[in-house]
Protein backbone atom coordinates (compact mmCIF):
# COMPACT_ATOMS: atom_id res chain seq x y z
CA UNK A 1 0.00 0.00 0.00
CA UNK A 2 1.54 3.67 -0.84
CA UNK A 3 -0.30 6.62 0.14
CA UNK A 4 0.68 10.03 0.63
CA UNK A 5 0.10 10.67 3.99
CA UNK A 6 3.01 10.56 6.13
CA UNK A 7 1.49 9.58 9.25
CA UNK A 8 1.26 5.92 9.02
CA UNK A 9 0.99 4.47 12.68
CA UNK A 10 0.68 0.79 12.40
CA UNK A 11 -0.99 -1.12 15.14
CA UNK A 12 -3.35 -3.77 16.15
CA UNK A 13 -7.29 -3.24 16.34
CA UNK A 14 -8.39 -3.73 19.84
CA UNK A 15 -12.19 -3.10 19.28
CA UNK A 16 -14.35 -2.50 16.68
CA UNK A 17 -18.25 -0.83 18.25
CA UNK A 18 -20.62 -1.89 15.10
CA UNK A 19 -23.15 1.02 13.95
CA UNK A 20 -25.62 1.51 11.35
CA UNK A 21 -23.54 3.49 9.26
CA UNK A 22 -20.39 4.48 10.74
CA UNK A 23 -18.42 2.14 12.78
CA UNK A 24 -15.45 2.88 15.83
CA UNK A 25 -12.60 1.51 15.15
CA UNK A 26 -9.59 1.44 17.95
CA UNK A 27 -6.21 0.53 17.55
CA UNK A 28 -3.51 0.05 19.76
CA UNK A 29 -0.40 1.51 18.09
CA UNK A 30 2.13 1.38 21.21
CA UNK A 31 1.20 -0.35 24.81
CA UNK A 32 -1.40 1.39 26.29
CA UNK A 33 -1.58 4.22 23.12
CA UNK A 34 -5.15 4.14 21.74
CA UNK A 35 -6.47 5.62 18.31
CA UNK A 36 -9.91 5.70 17.70
CA UNK A 37 -11.27 6.26 14.29
CA UNK A 38 -15.05 6.77 12.92
CA UNK A 39 -15.37 4.93 9.64
CA UNK A 40 -18.01 3.62 7.74
CA UNK A 41 -20.01 0.01 8.40
CA UNK A 42 -18.77 -0.96 4.39
CA UNK A 43 -15.29 0.02 4.93
CA UNK A 44 -15.22 -2.04 8.60
CA UNK A 45 -16.53 -5.04 6.62
CA UNK A 46 -14.47 -4.58 2.86
CA UNK A 47 -10.95 -4.02 5.26
CA UNK A 48 -12.01 -6.77 7.11
CA UNK A 49 -11.38 -5.00 10.62
CA UNK A 50 -11.62 -7.39 13.69
CA UNK A 51 -9.96 -7.69 17.04
CA UNK A 52 -6.61 -8.95 16.55
CA UNK A 53 -6.08 -7.44 13.08
CA UNK A 54 -3.32 -5.74 12.05
CA UNK A 55 -3.95 -2.07 10.83
CA UNK A 56 -2.64 1.53 10.03
CA UNK A 57 -3.94 4.83 11.43
CA UNK A 58 -3.48 7.03 8.72
CA UNK A 59 -3.79 10.75 9.38
CA UNK A 60 -3.98 13.53 7.15
CA UNK A 61 -5.04 17.25 7.92
CA UNK A 62 -7.88 16.62 11.15
CA UNK A 63 -9.38 12.96 9.44
CA UNK A 64 -7.93 9.64 10.55
CA UNK A 65 -8.26 6.65 8.22
CA UNK A 66 -7.70 3.10 8.33
CA UNK A 67 -6.00 0.88 6.18
CA UNK A 68 -4.59 -2.53 5.89
CA UNK A 69 -1.41 -4.24 3.68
Amino acid sequence: MQISARNQLKGTVKSVVPGVVNSEVTIEIAPGVLVTAQITAASVDRLGLKPGATAYAVIKADSVMVGVD
